[in-house]
């Protein structure tokens, strides 16, 4: 079900401010030795930083809105890092992880990234391929956030449609013809034709091939255009 235009609007702006903002790298590591060097390493690459010693700090300070990627140790004191990624994807973050460990396995590699985590690196990582990951990582969280800025800002064009305009919409979107969505709602052509300019008004489109676009980047299936 699609939010009220207002509602929309509002998340949508929210979204929007969220993908401009500057990323933010959030470091969670119980050694504060390397808590400082990757701090050191990330700031020398022009990236802000955030460091935390637990994951309970870590979720205290958190916020899901901001933009980034979270840098996570495996072993920490108050619980594994794996116990945090569970909690983050419980709240359906949506922070690309990368997680850090210096006693990796197989077992451990495959369910972190099961769990969501895009990368699995083994201390001590290189600085040039960490930087390489986290650039990406940032990168990639900012494109999905983009997406779904896009799909809320469509949300609330569609809210704007009539229910007559929303069938005359679905039935253009999946190829009729004026005429044919005429004899499927039992409509005259012209009528047809006019719901289809109001359709094309509101949904800010020109042609019936962009229309479809815009209907599948609302359905998350297709890129931005």
């Amino acid at each position: 079900m699609f939010p009220s235009a207002v509602e929309a609007a509002a998340v949508g702006a929210k979204a929007a401010l969220a993908v401009t903002a500057e990323p933010t790298v959030f470091v969670v590591d119980d050694n504060l030795a390397v808590r400082k060097s990757l701090r050191a390493l990330l700031e020398s690459a022009g990236l802000g930083v955030e460091t935390y010693g637990s994951g309970e700090e870590f979720l205290e300070a958190y916020d899901p809105e901001r933009i980034g990627c979270l840098l996570l140790d495996i072993r920490l004191r108050d619980r594994n890092g794996l116990e945090l990624q569970d909690e983050l994807r419980r709240r359906k973050a949506m922070l690309p992880i990368i997680v850090l460990t210096g006693h990796g396995n197989v077992a451990t590699s495959v369910r972190a990234l099961k769990a969501g985590a895009i990368d699995f690196l083994q201390k001590p990582v290189p600085p040039k391929v960490l930087l390489e990951r986290v650039r990406a990582a940032v990168e990639g969280d900012r494109q999905a956030r983009a997406a779904a800025a896009d799909r809320i800002a469509i949300a609330g064009r569609l809210a704007h449609l009539t229910p007559r305009e929303r069938e005359v919409m679905e039935l253009l979107a999946s190829g009729k013809t004026s005429k044919e969505i005429a004899a499927a709602l039992d409509l005259s052509v012209r009528t047809v034709e006019g719901h289809r300019r109001m359709v094309f008004l509101k949904m800010d489109v020109a042609s019936a091939a962009q229309l479809v676009r815009v209907v599948l980047r609302a359905r998350g299936g297709a890129p931005g255009s």
